[in-house]
């Protein structure tokens, strides 16, 4: 398998040797100092860029000088400080993943792959923040639940208000591998693939 290019922007020596690591995985990582470099890499339709958020002179995240390479570059954002007001900030400039920026090479190639796909990353604490949100955004739809069995739309409104896997084995009286089973029989009958997605489903709220 021929090795994916992604571009590591950080001024931070340890912090490049660290994400390095990620040339063992299958990727073929090359190293930018500056906003620059993001958009050069992007002009030469190369797709990911992992950026480190504590780079010196990093423009805010509402900044305009962010359009034009966040409209040609998947650009993902590696933290020492994780914060879901600046995930939140991240990914409303159009950056598709927010990380803890010292997690395991492995990891970061999971990252990677995962937003090469297509899908967003983020965290588990920004994830139920959203949910939370959205459940007080909403009344629940009165035909969201077709096809689901009583036991599936009791787990379903549960994880959709942003309660983890143990909290509703709690309030159930299940075990938390029954709650991950109905989990996936509900995504799969929901035609969903994740928690914020089935919230959206419950509340009627339509999504891209």
């Amino acid at each position: 398998m021929q090795a994916v290019p992604v571009l590591l922007v950080t001024q931070d020596d340890a912090l490049w040797q660290h994400w390095r690591q990620i040339d063992a995985l299958g990727w073929l990582p090359a190293r930018g100092h500056a906003l620059q470099d993001i958009a050069r890499w992007g002009d030469a339709q190369r797709g990911l860029v992992v950026i480190d958020a504590d780079l010196p002179r990093l423009p805010a995240w509402n900044d305009t000088a962010w359009q034009s390479v966040a409209d040609k570059t998947r650009i993902l954002i590696g933290s020492s400080r994780l914060d879901d007001a600046e995930a939140t900030r991240a990914l409303a400039m159009g950056a598709w993943g927010y990380f803890h920026a010292y997690v395991p090479a492995a990891a970061l190639a999971h990252i990677l792959q995962t937003v090469s796909l297509g899908e967003i990353w983020i965290g588990r604490s920004l994830v139920q923040r959203l949910l939370r949100q959205v459940s007080q955004a909403g009344t629940e739809r009165a035909d969201w639940a077709g096809g689901l069995t009583e036991r599936e739309v009791d787990v379903a409104r549960r994880a959709a208000g942003g309660i983890s896997n143990q909290g509703i084995a709690d309030e159930l009286g299940i075990s938390e591998r029954t709650v991950r089973a109905h989990l996936s029989a509900i995504f799969e009958k929901l035609g969903v693939t994740d928690r914020l997605a089935l919230a959206l489903k419950v509340h009627g709220i339509q999504h891209a």
